[in-house]
């Protein structure tokens, strides 16, 4: 499956941002967000298992939530309350969920958006 991004941008400390993430077709695996910190290792975000749970990693949690909308084959990253440590670089993927939803097996990448959050 082939994934487009769109949504990225600058924003405020406490700001919010949507990520979308638009696949060629039908998405019958597990989705997920994932992002490049300056300087860091890849990191995952959040997934969203074909169960419909959900992941999160702990410095996202209660300020980000991961959605689709099955009619447009497209996902999302809703992010409120931002900040300065969530600028990085973000992807999407679809892969095989792992059991936890922890982990995405061998993922299709979006191309990335660059989310910068400013103090």
């Amino acid at each position: 499956v082939q994934l487009v991004e769109s949504g990225g941008g600058l924003v405020q400390a406490g700001g919010s941002l949507r990520l979308s993430c638009a696949a060629s077709g039908m998405i019958s695996n597990g989705m997920g967000w994932y992002r490049d910190p300056p300087g860091e290792a890849r990191e995952l975000v959040a997934t969203l298992g074909t169960r419909g749970s959900t992941y999160y990693t702990d410095s996202v949690k209660g300020r980000f939530t991961i959605f689709k909308n099955d009619a447009v084959n497209t996902f999302y990253l809703q992010m409120t309350n931002m900040e300065p440590g969530d600028t990085a670089m973000y992807y999407c993927a679809v892969g095989i969920a792992t059991a936890d939803d922890r982990q995405l097996l061998y993922p299709d990448w979006g191309q990335g958006t660059r989310v910068t959050v400013s103090s």
